[in-house]
């Protein structure tokens, strides 16, 4: 035991909508995992979450059904406690953050943080809608990305190319409450000076030390998490602003802050603090020990998308309040996708958590063990019901339900039931009962390394090697000729299947439960585990059939039901026509047929491309947003329509002359708008 003590936190899901599976399988899976395993390793753990109740996109959600903020944030804050009941996620406290105690926590903290000069107010000039008489939010401001021309960019982010921006930087900047052009008005805000943080920020991630000391191994940190903070920093932190011009959030608690409210990142990542303490008054703990002692160590679970203020803006957050513990560790995972294409809530393309609990009844350790299997510790993974049906078959029911279901069984059919005694044990059984204490302690060392697919592997190798060696043994053709040696195999066979629900309960509680009443094992006592659980005599449950089968149906109903939904979202997802133009404004349009002679990847991007094109007219560079449909060997020699007189425009250092004209089908793949033969369009029609 390294510390005395663990405070575990997951990332608070965003109560607009309800959870998918890739909520489960970034940030709350693998923390239950782990904290299911240290708690039956006897450490002292507490897990806290909530609903993340605040921000402009609760309020956007409000507007768009007509409705309070309010009533938004306490339907979804229900549907995702009861979800997350039903699958086993089994926090030690489950708390959200619109609660007064929270609004409370979350001033308090605000007011120490500007005691201690960490703020500096700024006066600058922000958008203002008009219409709808007030400041618009980063996310309540859409436009043209100054970056690669995408035209749907918020104001804090362009996610075609994925560059930070503010609001000041959109082209053609629109209101998302009114639709109008919205105008710049005065306002101060509270802002983090992030850039005054840089030095002690480097060494806390690259060398684990924090005031000269050490605090942390860094070489347990996950790569990708330390590269994205790493280069943040070296690209120089910027000053972001803790408060925003909001009627909906935990109002700024000073005279003359009316209509503001904290950021909803310095007001969510205190709802941790919060739900401690609601946690600790509940249960006779001191929150203190949890959030300010040295034995105590914090860790994070997360998607990628929060690593930024997990690790920089948060750790600022808590060393400027002063006292607080920094996280020791943040593991961050990767994001997860489905059959194909990226989860989108918006596009209803997901496998929603509560509709999986409705559609598969007592099914909830199946979903766990795919998500788990396919978890994306390292890099971004893959769902899909094809993977789920060959996992839960190939995996589950053959390997696992097989092997419990045969020891069972086979104790009953032979033993009425009774565990037998053992004679003499050969090389083999010796060498089967040895391998359940190494199986175990490597579960714990690749869980406590946030190494959770391997873990599982590890845990199933337990079930993987029973069934080997029952099938090798063959009780049941041994049983006619030495019923004493049959003794030997079946107690061997018992000491295997009593230690399946230690070694796999972190991962699939529910079937460990059935197992633990079938062995009579108290299975959440790690120390127990070992080759000697069931002695001579003891007599042993019956057990269902673990697992059944998934068929062919079931896979082509959940795949046909995504197909349906992405469907309905192209309906959704059609664009109004934009404003009329004039014919003279059609005619100033010079587009042409031209032809690709060379193209490259824009290094540092996933979607641009650097383009040398013929136009008849001269040969020029040009940068689009191609790359994920089209590689660049692929679009050389491509015949492409090319708008020629537009501005040229700077995109990732590369002045691009043009714009090449694509089309776009239901699955957001890209092709060219490519002729016939060669001709010239403008506002004068085809020549």
């Amino acid at each position: 035991m390294s510390k005395k003590r663990y405070m575990v936190t997951s990332a608070l899901p965003y109560a607009n909508g309800p959870l998918h599976i890739g909520h489960i399988a970034g940030a709350m899976l693998p923390a239950d995992i782990y904290v299911r395993y240290l708690r039956a390793a006897g450490e002292d753990v507490a897990w806290i979450c909530g609903s993340d109740e605040h921000g402009a996109a609760i309020t956007l959600k409000a507007k768009k059904e007509g409705i309070s903020p309010k009533e938004v944030v306490d339907r979804y804050h229900v549907l995702m406690r009861d979800a997350f009941a039903g699958f086993g996620i089994s926090f030690d406290h489950y708390d959200r953050t619109s609660s007064p105690e929270h609004h409370k926590n979350a001033q308090e903290f605000f007011l120490k943080l500007l005691e201690n000069d960490a703020f500096e107010v700024k006066t600058e000039l922000q958008y203002f809608d008009t219409e709808a008489k007030q400041f618009l939010a980063d996310r309540y401001i859409t436009g043209t990305c100054p970056k690669c021309s995408h035209d749907k960019a918020y104001g804090d982010q362009c996610e075609n190319c994925g560059s930070a921006l503010s609001p000041n930087d959109l082209i053609n900047p629109k209101s998302v409450l009114s639709g109008s052009t919205p105008k710049l008005k005065e306002t101060s805000l509270w802002y983090l000076p992030m850039g005054d943080h840089e030095v002690w920020l480097r060494d806390y991630l690259e060398k684990g030390t924090l005031d000269g000391k050490h605090h942390h191994d860094v070489k347990d940190w996950k790569k990708h998490v330390l590269g994205q903070c790493k280069s943040w920093i070296d690209g120089g932190l910027q000053s972001r602003a803790m408060t925003r011009d909001l009627d909906w959030g935990v109002p700024v608690p000073l005279e003359g802050a009316d209509g503001k409210v904290l950021y909803v990142w310095l007001d969510a990542p205190i709802g941790y603090i919060t739900a401690t303490k609601n946690w600790a008054a509940a249960n006779g703990k001191n929150w203190e020990q949890y959030w300010k002692s040295e034995d105590t160590e914090l860790i994070h679970f997360i998607g990628k998308d929060n690593i930024v203020f997990h690790c920089l803006i948060f750790p600022i957050l808590l060393k400027a309040h002063g006292s607080y513990n920094l996280p020791y560790n943040v593991p961050a995972n990767e994001f997860m996708n489905l059959e194909g294409d990226k989860i989108s809530t918006s596009r209803n393309w997901a496998v929603w958590l509560h509709e999986y609990l409705e559609e598969f009844p007592g099914k909830q350790d199946e979903l766990r063990y795919v998500l788990c299997s396919i978890m994306p510790e390292q890099k971004d993974s893959e769902f899909t019901w094809g993977d789920y049906k060959d996992r839960v078959n190939n995996e589950l029911a053959d390997i696992l339900g097989n092997f419990i279901n045969r020891v069972v069984v086979l104790t009953h059919k032979y033993f009425d039931g009774e565990v037998p005694a053992a004679g003499p044990l050969s090389e083999r059984d010796v060498n089967v009962l040895n391998a359940i204490e190494e199986i175990s302690s490597n579960v714990a060392e690749s869980i406590r390394s946030f190494r959770f697919r391997d873990a599982l592997a590890e845990a199933m190798n337990l079930a993987r090697l029973g069934n080997k060696y029952m099938t090798e043994e063959e009780p049941w053709k041994v049983w006619k000729t030495d019923p004493d040696r049959v003794k030997t195999i079946m107690h061997v066979c018992l000491q295997v299947a009593a230690n399946c629900p230690f070694v796999l309960h972190p991962f699939l509680p529910f079937t460990s439960e059935k197992l633990g009443v079938t062995f009579g094992v108290d299975y959440l006592d790690w120390a127990r585990a070992g080759r000697e659980l069931m002695k001579a005599g003891q007599r042993i449950g019956t057990s269902e059939i673990l697992f059944t089968k998934v068929d062919d149906a079931l896979v082509e109903k959940q795949q046909l039901k995504l197909a349906e939904a992405k469907k309905e979202s192209v309906v959704k997802e059609v664009e109004p026509m934009k404003e009329l133009i004039s014919f003279e404004q059609f005619g100033a349009m010079d587009i042409r047929i031209g032809e690709i002679l060379e193209a490259e990847r824009v290094p540092k991007t996933k979607k641009l491309l650097k383009l040398k094109v013929n136009t008849g007219v001269d040969v020029r560079t040009v940068v689009s947003g191609i790359a994920e449909s089209y590689e660049p060997e692929q679009a050389v020699g491509k015949k492409v329509t090319i708008l020629i007189n537009l501005a040229p425009r700077e995109i990732k250092g590369i002045v691009s002359e043009g714009m090449i004209l694509m089309a776009e089908d239901d699955a957001g793949v890209l092709s060219f708008v490519s002729p016939e033969r060669d001709s010239i369009v403008s506002g004068n029609g085809v020549r």
